[in-house]
């Protein structure tokens, strides 16, 4: 495969998380923390850095916008609800593991 298609499937893909990730309001980025060790915030801040890697002027508000589909603002208000008990258990034994 060459270097072309192999960029175009990766950013197709990387497309299609995002939407999915869009779609799915109801997964909670703690929840994400938890089972895969990253979350939408964590998508942003590396679309971030890689604009900036390649000399692109952009702060993490815009990444994130990109990320969520709308301003992170907006989408807290909407769809984040509030880390139950057995959620930041659940994050803090996997902090400790990591250690």
């Amino acid at each position: 495969m060459d270097k072309n298609t192999k960029t175009g499937l990766e950013a197709a893909a990387f497309r299609h998380l995002v939407k999915h990730l869009q779609k799915n309001t109801d997964v909670q980025n703690i929840d994400l923390m938890i089972l895969a060790d990253f979350c939408r915030n964590c998508l942003a801040k590396w679309y971030m850095a890689e604009a900036v890697e390649q000399g692109i002027a952009m702060d993490y508000e815009q990444a994130r916008e990109i990320v969520y589909g709308m301003p992170y603002s907006e989408w807290k208000d909407k769809f984040q609800t509030e880390a139950t008990t057995e959620q930041l258990s659940a994050f803090e034994r996997k902090q400790q593991i990591k250690q």
